[in-house]
């Protein structure tokens, strides 16, 4: 029978649905197989170009040409003839730029009488194809991933990305089920071996296109997956039988095809069990094309073939004949032919000759005029007169391609593909850091230290190693001297004859070292390698990441360490060890996660407002230079360096680098100590301070409260000068500053600073050299003595008190409270705080007297200070004061990057828990990070922490939108951290405003941390 030449499209009125169908009905025009009718406009569109049309030119229709954009002159101008001479469909694009391909589709269009339909073989994305685009994860990758929905965001990613090109279809997803591991073909590009596995996730990918009008092309029909041979040299066999191909491979094509997917692709395959004739591939078998998908399956959309250049047509038919046989069997779209003018000679001879019937020509003619109404292209209109029209437009189109969307959705396919195949014990993800000797080394990657290793120094200062190390007994006695060895293997390809990629000697290395200690490998391939290279029982864990690249690397150690967590499963079997659908799940972030703003609800494009204040700042000599953290709801969006150390700009400021925080130290010092012990039933806030320092009986500070000094109203002074007892008089004389470092700092010392007064330390209260009488250390050759650490408690302990309780904000209590936590916990302050909160929680970069474990080139220097110490202070606490005690105390002298910083801020957000640690009660931090409703003093202050002031026009620490259920402090060398429990919010500003003088109020003055914190909000997607 003749089908009609009637048919069916899928409105474009009716956005919900994702497909588009044909009507074959004869006398029913409303009775078609998936769904409505063609509208009046398309069929109109349709008419008014087939009427126009010769037998040539709807044969030319049928035929799809590959087009290359990195090809020369030579190639564009036989794709023109193929337009012009011969009408031709569509162009499938393979190979080159995303400029020379928009270029070249719009001098294409511009030549075509009838629009061109462009595909590409994109199924990974765009950088399958082009250089500088955007590539996804292969489709093994995706079949770890639980949440489909994400494989349907990529979908409406690439679709816009291809329509973004003037493409209009897709040659994806690949539904084949890869239930053979010797598959040379399909393997990586299946979506795994499991059916229901590889339809949800198909079904996924094609809505996302279509809901793109992008056309996506469910293949290889019947199915490709269970085969050892490539169809590109070959012609591949599956042996099963009818009622196997029904239930498993058919299995994803009958899903797709009933939620109206627009195209398949027929494979070149020898099935005995559906083709007789030998050699005879699938693809030209009416008894597959036809009655199968056509009739059995009630497939209305456009059957493409596999390329007709292919070893598995080519081997058995000739150019000419492998066409008409493709068309006898039911093909709409020759795809890739070899001989376009022979092809069409050679279908019109068998028209002539009643063997395929010109009905058949006319009903995939109008099929493919009807899809190309569906995707707009009837609005393509080519104008002889000027053939350079714009139908693509060329400006922006690699912002357009590379979108931020674009990457946090590449980022969450990547963290969701993630498998933990087994954790033992619950290894993973590594608690106590501070409780083993933990080294890391990777195999096979050309950088060291690689994204991997990078990426851990994030949460942990360790070792690193890599495969350049000869593989000897020193080497291996030297990791196995270590608790644990992280190993990560890298390197990786898709052939399994090349042992994908991975050196048999790194496996080998691995087991041995495995019976001296704890490896954790973490593979970045395909999985299939391990079936037959790791005896699993030798490692506690092995963590999973399908491909090699550095977002992959990335994610994995954020992974091991608790930053993303790990929900992907296997979705092919391993032998017998683990089958399709295992994997551990780690189903939260324990530490921070590091990502892109979009993955955190931020927008990239609002976040930049955060660089040009910065910028800007530092071009006003605000700063010399910054670092930024922010993170909402434990992802960290935005972590930036800027500037450099000095306005020398000899040195960036790099993340690593570590800032003189000044009073941020009491929140990440003193008050922990405090709330721990308060805690513990050991500290009262209604206890006063005689209590704990007996000294103070004789004075009037033995009754201060806790809760009083932790609010600032304990009528204390705000500081005082203690340095000054070191000097002799001061006395008016030339500027202390050199002209040449004038000259080269951009600061003019106003007439009032006390910077230019010169002054003289008494006889006997320094020494360039240490002894035992002087042995307070204040800077670099610079030795106080030793009498003065008492002198510093003895004018606290003298100076008066205020008259009036009232909020004064003072350092003064957090001296006593530094002697205070010593005396409780019977260790150095600096042990106390480090043992307790900074080793725990992997704070590796936050430390007081940093210079006992770094250079000073990792620490940012603060003011050249003319007066004290005279010199540039780097590495040694700005403050005087705790400068005089040797560097310590509970209101100053913690040195930290914003990363750790960050750490302490995150923990008291999660209400006192990091890292799978609990460091603190969230009773307690909700205690003492809320302002006392009950004030009778106009005080905001919390218990140690800073709030919001609420009242209006008032300044101060932060904006004034941010919420009252807020809480931080800010620093005098130029510092804020805040934190903020409505919006889930961390936000830390670091910088050295104080160089080279202190008096360098712009900061303050220009409100650039609150300008700051403010873009930050304002970024937060709705």
């Amino acid at each position: 029978m003749i089908r009609s030449y009637r048919f069916l499209i899928v409105s474009i009125l009716m956005a919900a649905l994702t497909s588009f169908s044909f009507n074959y009905n004869d006398d029913m025009p409303g009775d078609d197989r998936t769904g409505a009718s063609l509208l009046p406009l398309q069929a109109s569109w349709v008419d008014s170009v087939y009427k126009k049309m010769t037998l040539d030119e709807k044969i030319g229709q049928l035929f799809m040409v590959a087009a290359y954009s990195n090809k020369g002159p030579e190639h564009t101008q036989d794709i023109l003839k193929l337009i012009r001479k011969y009408n031709i469909g569509g162009l499938i694009f393979f190979q080159g730029t995303p400029r020379k391909q928009i270029k070249l589709t719009n001098i294409y269009q511009n030549h075509s009488e009838v629009p061109l339909m462009i595909a590409m073989d994109a199924e990974w994305g765009l950088g399958m194809r082009l250089d500088s685009t955007m590539s996804y994860p292969r489709q093994m990758t995706l079949g770890a991933i639980q949440n489909d929905s994400l494989i349907y965001q990529m979908g409406l990613d690439i679709g816009e990305q291809l329509r973004r090109m003037g493409v209009h279809i897709n040659f994806a997803p690949v539904v084949d089920i890869n239930s053979n591991p010797d598959n040379p073909v399909i393997g990586s590009r299946s979506f795994g071996e499991d059916k229901h596995n590889v339809a949800g996730k198909g079904l996924a990918y094609m809505n996302g296109l279509q809901d793109r009008r992008v056309m996506a092309v469910a293949k290889h029909f019947p199915g490709h997956g269970d085969t050892d041979q490539d169809s590109h040299e070959t012609l591949p066999s599956i042996m099963h039988d009818s009622l196997r191909l029904d239930s498993m491979e058919l299995f994803p094509f009958k899903e797709l095809i009933n939620n109206g997917v627009g195209g398949v692709m027929t494979a070149h395959l020898s099935i005995p069990a559906l083709v007789k004739e030998r050699n005879r591939p699938s693809t030209l078998s009416k008894n597959v094309v036809t009655n199968l998908l056509k009739d059995t399956l009630n497939f209305n959309g456009l059957v493409f073939t596999d390329a007709l250049n292919m070893g598995g047509v080519t081997d058995y038919f000739e150019p000419g004949q492998i066409e008409v046989e493709a068309l006898k069997a039911g093909n709409d779209v020759l795809l890739y032919p070899q001989d376009v003018p022979l092809a069409i000679e050679y279908i019109k001879r068998q028209v002539r000759k009643g063997l395929i019937s010109e009905g058949q020509i006319n009903e995939s003619c109008r099929r493919i005029l009807a899809f190309k109404y569906w995707t707009g292209l009837d609005k393509y209109t080519a104008d002889k007169e000027d053939s350079t029209q714009e139908f693509i437009k060329n400006e922006n189109f690699h912002e357009d391609l590379h979108k931020p969307g674009y990457k946090a959705t590449k980022r969450q396919l990547d963290e969701g593909a993630l498998t933990l195949l087994y954790n033992n014990d619950s290894v993973l993800p590594i608690k106590r850091m501070d409780t083993l000797q933990v080294v890391s080394v990777m195999f096979g990657d050309d950088e060291f230290p690689a994204d991997f290793q990078k990426r851990i120094d994030y949460y942990s200062e360790i070792k690193h190693y890599n495969d350049t190390v000869p593989f000897n007994l020193s080497f291996l006695e030297e990791l196995a001297g270590n608790d644990l060895v992280i190993a990560g293997i890298a390197g990786t390809n898709e052939l399994k004859h090349r042992n994908y990629g991975v050196k048999r000697e790194y496996i080998d290395f691995l087991h041995q070292l495995a019976r001296q200690t704890t490896v954790i490998p973490v593979y970045f391939g395909n999985p299939y390698l391990l079936s037959s290279n790791f005896d699993f029982y030798k490692f506690p864990a092995l963590l999973l990441g399908y491909y090699d690249n550095p977002e992959m690397q990335d994610l994995a150690a954020q992974a091991v360490f608790g930053g993303a967590p790990v929900t992907g499963q296997l979705p092919v079997s391993i032998d017998d060890y683990f089958q399709s659908g295992s994997g551990e799940t780690i189903d939260k972030s324990v530490r921070l996660k590091y990502t892109v703003p979009e993955d955190a609800g931020m927008s990239s494009k609002k976040l930049s407002k955060v660089d040009s204040i910065v910028e800007q700042a530092i071009r006003d000599t605000v700063t010399p230079g910054s670092q930024i953290l922010a993170a909402k709801d434990g992802k960290v969006f935005l972590h930036k360096s800027y500037g450099h150390h000095t306005y020398l700009e000899e040195q960036p400021v790099v993340w690593k680098d570590m800032y003189d925080i000044a009073s941020v130290t009491k929140i990440v010092a003193a008050l922990p100590a405090i709330m721990k012990y308060y805690e513990e039933g050991q500290i009262s806030l209604s206890d006063s301070l005689g209590k704990f320092l007996p000294r103070l009986d004789t004075t009037d500070k033995s009754g201060l409260i806790i809760k009083d000094i932790l609010r600032h109203q304990a009528r204390l002074k705000s500081w005082i000068p203690f340095y000054q007892a070191l000097l002799e008089t001061f006395y008016p004389g030339e500027n202390l500053v050199s002209s040449s470092f004038s000259s080269r700092y951009p600061y003019k010392l106003g007439a009032g600073s006390y910077m230019s007064k010169n002054f003289q330390f008494k006889e006997g209260v320094v020494s360039s050299t240490p002894n035992d009488t002087f042995s307070i250390k204040v800077a670099n050759n610079m030795y106080l003595h030793e009498s003065y650490y008492d002198s510093v408690f003895a004018m606290i302990d003298r100076s008066e008190l205020l008259e009036k309780k009232e909020y004064i904000y003072s350092d003064l209590g957090y001296y006593y409270f530094y002697e205070m936590i010593e005396e409780l916990s019977g260790k150095p302050f600096e042990e106390y705080v480090k043992k307790n909160f900074y080793s725990p929680i992997g704070a590796g970069r936050m430390f007081f007297l940093p210079l006992r474990n770094f250079d000073k080139k990792h620490i940012v220097p603060t003011e050249n200070d003319m007066i004290f110490r005279k010199q540039l202070l780097q590495g040694y606490v700005h403050d005087p004061g705790t400068a005089m005690l040797g560097g310590v105390c509970g209101h100053a002298g913690v040195f930290s990057n914003a990363n750790d910083l960050g750490k302490m801020m995150q923990m008291y957000l999660n209400g006192g828990e990091y890292g799978g640690y609990q460091f603190l009660q969230d009773t307690t931090l909700d205690m003492f990070t809320k302002s006392p409703k009950d004030d009778e003093n106009d005080n905001r202050r919390a218990l140690g922490f800073d709030k919001p002031v609420t009242e209006e026009g008032e300044e101060g620490p932060t904006f004034s939108g941010i919420s009252e259920n807020s809480f931080g402090h800010t620093g005098f060398t130029g510092t804020i951290t805040w934190a903020d429990r409505d919006e889930n919010l961390i936000y830390i500003f670091l910088s050295n405003r104080i160089h080279p003088d202190q008096d360098n109020r712009k900061l303050i003055e220009d409100d650039i941390r609150t300008k700051i914190q403010e873009a930050i909000y304002d970024a937060i997607e709705e």
